[in-house]
């Protein structure tokens, strides 16, 4: 599976990031004026870069500006590190203070790859002693370039081959390292009213293309059917893949024999920190009164009576805790309305619309700050009582399986 890498540009307000991009692109798809502070919000566009294939280049506000509103561009190019895969931060006249090394020690904090560019050059040329002395203290390129004047594209093109991680290119099968040519994968896909109408749910559409992509056979089904389908085929599938909400039914209807998990527990192996899914989840049984939960949902949709994230799950960990729990519900990458350590517990969706770097990055100060993190279909499967029946597919002793994963 492929995804566009996302390249972010940042430096001061002026400094010529959105002529950078127009340049390295040769379009105009940035707004380019000489008024500091043009960019005011982070700007995504998807483009072809010559020799590298589509990427996502994010414009983003200096990191410089003041103010009130200042403040809340800054905090906006900011959070935007913790989505991309590639930093670009530009600078001029041969100036590196306060602001550059904060970002960089964000890219740092986030193991984001980086390196600089001198713009301007036809202005302000790089000096040698500037190239020497910023390059060895931050162990990276500069490369001297002009917008006005470009003559360097493709060893900027060359390096940005360069250093984008090979795994945003190349990412191992979800399920494929557990089954072989021509297994039977039961998936149960109930169509109630969060269903949107006419298709299946990404999760679901990803799973099926992944078996196809390993030659396996998938049999999609509703809950209501299964009985109906094992006893009138006797097929024993290899595997069980059923949504979250029906793992009781699930549960029943489906042999002990047969392997049996969830859609949001294969991503949660797949995308998430399983290992942190798996140490945080018995967590919910120490749970007390007044006790705050942060839900994490990764998209925005429109909310039902039977909301999962603000429904179902707020209701099936309190009724299962006997405890009076307090929730609060954050949608995309959105900032948190409390203090990481304000919260006893946080439970992540399984992530579809986002990538992992950008999941990982999402769970990263709760796991700093020691708090138990899970994951929508472990949290239900534990509150349902088939949690381990749920994991076993994916642990072995103990531990995760497949280490090949991610590191």
């Amino acid at each position: 599976m492929k995804t566009k890498p996302v390249i972010g540009i940042f430096g001061k307000r002026n400094v010529g990031k959105s002529s950078f991009i127009n340049a390295l692109t040769n379009q105009e798809v940035a707004i380019v004026s000489p008024q500091p502070g043009t960019t005011t919000d982070p700007v995504k566009k998807t483009i072809e870069l010559f020799g590298i294939g589509p990427v996502v280049l994010v414009d983003t506000a200096g990191i410089d500006d003041s103010g009130d509103l200042g403040d809340l561009r800054i905090k906006k190019t900011k959070a935007i590190i913790k989505t991309i895969d590639l930093a670009i931060l530009l600078i001029t006249d041969n100036a590196f203070d306060e602001f550059e090394k904060g970002l960089v020690n964000q890219f740092n904090e986030f193991g984001i790859p980086y390196f600089f560019i001198h713009h301007k050059s036809d202005i302000f040329p790089l000096s040698d002693s500037f190239n020497e002395i910023i390059g060895k203290a931050f162990n990276t390129q500069i490369l001297d370039f002009s917008s006005i004047k470009p003559q360097n594209n493709n060893n900027i093109l060359s390096l940005i081959n360069e250093k984008i991680p090979e795994t945003v290119y190349n990412h191992p099968s979800i399920i494929g390292d557990l089954l072989s040519y021509g297994d039977i994968v039961m998936l149960i896909t109930p169509i109630d009213n969060e269903a949107p109408e006419g298709r299946l749910i990404l999760p679901q559409v990803q799973i099926i293309r992944d078996l196809l992509d390993n030659d396996c056979v998938a049999i999609v089904l509703k809950e209501s059917e299964v009985n109906a389908f094992l006893k009138k085929t006797g097929i024993k599938p290899k595997l069980v893949i059923t949504d979250s909400q029906v793992f009781l039914k699930a549960d029943t209807m489906i042999p002990n024999e047969i392997p049996l998990t969830g859609f949001s527990i294969v991503l949660a192996r797949y995308k998430g920190d399983f290992q942190a899914y798996l140490k945080g989840t018995p967590k919910i049984s120490e749970l007390k009164d007044g006790d705050r939960i942060l839900i994490l949902e990764s998209c925005s949709h429109q909310v039902t009576c039977d909301d999962i994230g603000r429904v179902k799950i707020p209701s099936w960990l309190s009724n299962f805790t006997g405890k009076n729990l307090k929730f609060d519900v954050v949608t995309g990458l959105n900032e948190l309305p409390q203090e990481i350590k304000q919260y006893a517990l946080v439970i992540q969706c399984g992530g579809c619309m986002i990538t992992r770097k950008q999941l990982i990055n999402r769970l990263k100060p709760a796991i700093e700050a020691g708090i138990p993190v899970t994951n929508y279909g472990m949290a239900i499967a534990y509150t349902q009582g088939v949690y381990h029946r749920a994991i076993k597919p994916f642990v072995k002793n103990g531990s995760q399986r497949s280490e090949y994963f991610y590191t």
